[in-house]
């Protein structure tokens, strides 16, 4: 099956990625263990160090210098984006032994979807106020993660729906097609969100994706995905299991947001 039939394309550990992980995985586990950064991301009982654009990296991917190159690269590029890509700073995600626990705040509900549900989301997709309500906030070209750690399959593997991508973009291209575009943030998402991920999960594979250190994934930017469950008992290394999420968004172009590719 073709990326565009799954919405996900997994590589094996590539020799050009060598010399950026060893530059991003110092910076990695430092803003994981910084007191400041840790007030901001650690949640679920400290079992997820969420780190939204904490990896110090260049519009252009380079770490320290080191370029971000290689045959996931080489593939956005081939399959996804040809123009140059304006990456945004990684996200450091770092999940530990006993992922996830309560969250302070965190209702019955919500830790019960992500204990048994992945916290299957879209991305770019927001809550905001009480009860929550989902708007359209980013507007991701692709997600790109790469292993900076070895960790155990079962050590909250990513997760996806295979084939989820192209439910979710007939869904909200119907819900979206009769707004004008400036004004898709302000549309409310939450029932045809819910709608879609009902059928979704009823109607697609649900697939998990562990990464060994090297090892990198693209997915399709309207893929329904989440992390699962870290197997109890399960050790893993001490620094957790790290991955860097890239996921440029170009805000410029928001009508190409809902295109298939």
């Amino acid at each position: 099956m073709s990326f565009q039939q799954k919405g996900w394309a997994k590589f094996a550990p590539d020799p050009a990625l060598d010399a950026w992980i060893d530059a991003a995985k110092p910076k990695a586990v430092r803003v994981a263990g910084d007191p400041a950064w840790q007030a901001e991301w650690l949640r679920c009982g400290g079992t997820w160090f969420v780190g939204v654009n904490a990896l110090e990296n260049g519009a252009d991917g380079a770490v320290s210098g080191v370029p971000l190159s290689g045959k996931a690269v080489d593939f956005i590029h081939e399959t996804i984006e040809p123009a140059p890509i304006s990456w945004d700073r990684a996200q450091v995600s770092v999940c530990y032994e006993g992922y996830p626990q309560p969250w302070d705040g965190e209702s019955e509900s919500a830790l019960r979807f992500r204990r048994d549900r992945d916290a299957a989301h879209v991305d770019g997709l927001h809550g905001e106020g009480q009860p929550r309500r989902r708007f359209l906030r980013e507007f991701h070209q692709f997600l790109l993660g790469i292993a900076l750690t070895d960790s155990p399959a079962k050590a909250a593997p990513f997760v996806i729906w295979e084939g989820s991508h192209k439910i979710v973009q007939t869904a909200f291209f119907k819900a979206l097609m009769d707004h004008p575009v400036e004004t898709w943030p302000d549309v409310d998402l939450t029932d045809v969100n819910m709608a879609t991920r009902r059928t979704i999960f009823e109607t697609c594979k649900r697939v998990e994706l562990p990464l060994k250190k090297g090892e990198s994934y693209v997915i399709h930017r309207h893929a329904l995905h989440g992390v699962a469950p870290w197997d109890i008992g399960l050790k893993g290394p001490d620094e957790g299991r790290i991955i860097a999420y890239f996921r440029p968004a170009d805000e410029a172009q928001m009508q190409r947001w809902i295109a298939p590719i």
